[in-house]
């Protein structure tokens, strides 16, 4: 049993984009898309975790 709990807790072999995918799912989780060559800025009043992802 340990073994297989071993094995799902791996994502290092999960793609960037299959872990943004299921992250954007997930409740309290808000998305902000800049598209090629567009500055955007982002606020937050904590607690919270930003996370730029660059794929």
């Amino acid at each position: 049993m340990a073994k297989e709990q071993q094995k799902e807790a791996d994502l290092s072999r999960i793609e960037t984009r299959e872990l943004v995918e299921e992250l954007r799912k997930r409740e309290g989780v808000e998305t902000k898309i800049a598209g090629p060559y567009e500055d955007i800025t982002v606020t937050v009043n904590g607690p919270a975790i930003v996370l730029v992802v660059m794929d």
